[in-house]
């Protein structure tokens, strides 16, 4: 008697073939959904410059190179040109105000000034000459009425007498009138000349300051044409170090030309180049720091030279206290001219990477330290040292900061 046989439900070959339809459904959900579809490059970690994203004060400022100055310097021009007959002080002297420092000989000025001089003397003499024929006149003008007076008092005796003799009938009237008409016309002689006398005196007062005015103006230019030939002699305008002077004997010095300075003993100041990217940011007032001789000093811009040259401009700083006693003039000193004061902030280390992110991102080591990702990020100021990072990081995580050149712009650097 036969017996049916079960078919098996799990045979081998069933098994078999659940078990390939179950890895490629396994594999293509892993190729579209599960596999990490990120692009990779393999990198050597001890060839990166791995640092951690810090909490810490953060200035931001820049760096710039300023030069030693005087604080104050007085130039020294040719007023009149001549050639250097002598040389009394070299370059570097102290000088007091008033000390000579060179002459100059110029020939034809001198005679220009003799022939000026002669004819503003002889000027003088004429105007002083007319000064005295004036009074002279005055006087006079006072001794002829004088005289008009002392005839007028002998003709009015005379004519009293006369008048007498006529009424007791002694004189002829031919006598009387004769008399009374020599009386009448010396005192109309007298009004005459006390009249010419008041206007004389007016126009004399006139004419007396109108010459003491021209002889006043004749000494000014006679003591200005001195003062020019004076100024041929090259002295001091101030107490202070002679500097930048350099002539010799025979030399041809032309009217207007440089030929050296003082430069004041009162303290220094420093002269900066400053990048015309930061002119809109840089005001008076604003401090700066420079470190000499293990000592921090303080600074300020005084003065800025808005004129932009060769992509920077000019700034004056002076120092606010003290300053270094050894710096001297011409020195090259860096200081840190400072945009802000310290404050907390996130912050990294100034690296490579920025010069290809422009810090709008940057690798991030995972928790792990296998690999690293991309990240983006926003940063702020920065200053020699650090960028201020204003989000995209954390305290405490840690960055890749050195050049991305060889990476190719991959999404995960993964450690070997």
């Amino acid at each position: 008697m036969d017996r049916p046989i079960e078919k098996k439900k799990w045979t081998a070959k069933k098994i078999i073939s659940i078990l390939a339809i179950a890895s490629f459904a396994y594999l293509l959900i892993h190729l579209f959904f599960l596999r990490d579809r990120q692009s990779r490059l393999y990198v050597f970690e001890d060839q990166l410059t791995i640092v951690p994203v810090k909490l810490d004060k953060f200035q931001e400022f820049i760096p710039i190179d300023g030069v030693v100055f005087p604080k104050n310097t007085i130039y020294i021009d040719a007023v009149q040109g001549g050639v250097v007959e002598i040389v009394y002080v070299e370059d570097g002297a102290i000088l007091n105000k008033g000390d000579s420092i060179l002459k100059l000989m110029n020939a034809n000025m001198e005679i220009r000034y003799m022939e000026q001089e002669t004819r503003i003397l002889d000027a003088i003499n004429n105007l002083q000459n007319s000064k005295i024929n004036l009074e002279r006149n005055k006087f006079y003008r006072q001794k002829e009425i004088i005289d008009l007076e002392y005839q007028i008092d002998r003709a009015r005796k005379d004519f009293k007498r006369k008048d007498d003799l006529f009424n007791e009938k002694l004189i002829s009237t031919v006598e009387f009138e004769d008399a009374e008409r020599e009386f009448e016309f010396t005192v109309k002689q007298l009004k005459i000349s006390i009249k010419l006398k008041k206007l004389d005196s007016t126009s004399s007062v006139s004419q007396v300051k109108q010459i003491d005015n021209s002889i006043l103006r004749m000494e000014e230019n006679l003591s200005l044409l001195g003062a020019n030939l004076e100024n041929l002699y090259i002295k001091a305008p101030a107490f202070g170090k002679l500097s930048s002077f350099s002539v010799e004997i025979g030399e041809t010095k032309s009217s207007g030309e440089h030929l050296g300075q003082i430069d004041m003993l009162d303290g220094f100041k420093l002269r900066a180049n400053i990048d015309e990217r930061y002119i809109s940011r840089v005001y008076n007032g604003q401090e700066a720091e420079v470190d000499f001789g293990g000592k921090n000093y303080r600074l300020f811009i005084n003065k800025i030279y808005t004129d932009v040259t060769a992509g920077s401009f000019q700034v004056d700083l002076y120092f606010k206290d003290d300053y270094p006693k050894n710096i001297k003039r011409g020195q090259t000193i860096q200081l840190r001219l400072e945009f802000s004061r310290p404050a907390e902030a996130i912050i990294i280390k100034r690296g490579g990477f920025f010069q290809e992110t422009g810090g709008n991102w940057i690798y991030i080591v995972d928790p792990s330290g296998e690999f690293a990702t991309k990240r983006s990020i926003r940063l702020g100021s920065q200053n020699t040292y650090y960028y201020e990072v204003i989000e995209g990081l954390k305290p405490g995580e840690k960055v890749i900061v050195s050049s991305y050149d060889s990476f190719g712009n991959k999404d995960k650097l993964v450690f070997k």
